[in-house]
């Protein structure tokens, strides 16, 4: 499990290996403290959704999941997609109403982009590479956590990084976006280097 844990935050990580959710890793990483907002609540999300769908996967919609009604032959997995995506989006607005209610100033400043969470290929792909690898659910968990923690951290990394760069001259043309993507591609290379790394 500390494998899976370890691999999922460094070597698998979401956005800088696996290039998922990249929309909002960027467009939210201006300042450091929106960034660990919702990197948070990426975190969240990722942790109640990944094992809540491999439950859903396993006991619904798995060929012979319907064997206690009857029904062995029954496979549901073509609507996979469909109920994955409902329970983030249900997961969400939880988490949306939650951040409204008693944090209401980092609901303000995440603005558009907590309802994006719902349609973020980061959330859905840790629901989908869960399905894909078969994990159990003690690995769901694990997984679901070590994902959107690695997640959280490249955001922070990546905003700590553009914040310091707002004091640094950088030429006309890369400032902005374009240096947003140099630096992340540097973020990746170093996060590149943890694969194949193995604990003793």
């Amino acid at each position: 499990m500390i494998d899976l844990f370890v691999a999922s935050v460094l070597q698998d990580n979401l956005a800088l290996a696996l290039f998922l959710g990249m929309c909002t890793f960027l467009a939210v990483s201006n300042r450091i403290e929106t960034a660990l907002g919702l990197g948070i609540a990426v975190l969240a999300v990722q942790a109640v959704t990944v094992p809540v769908n491999y439950l859903i996967l396993t006991y619904l919609l798995d060929e012979g999941a319907w064997a206690w009604a009857g029904l062995p032959d029954v496979d549901l997995r073509f609507l996979k997609f469909i109920s994955f995506i409902g329970v983030i989006a249900g997961m969400v607005q939880i988490l949306e109403m939650t951040l409204d209610r008693y944090v209401p100033r980092l609901y303000r400043a995440l603005g558009i982009f907590l309802p994006l969470i719902t349609v973020n290929c980061a959330i859905l792909g840790g629901s989908l590479f869960m399905a894909e690898r078969q994990y159990n659910f003690g690995q769901s968990v694990v997984y679901g956590i070590g994902s959107g923690l690695g997640w959280a951290l490249a955001i922070a990394g990546l905003a700590a990084l553009r914040e310091r760069m707002k004091t640094a001259h950088i030429p006309d043309g890369l400032q902005g976006l374009g240096m947003a993507f140099i630096v992340a591609g540097l973020m990746s290379l170093g996060f590149s280097s943890f694969a194949g790394m193995a604990l003793p």
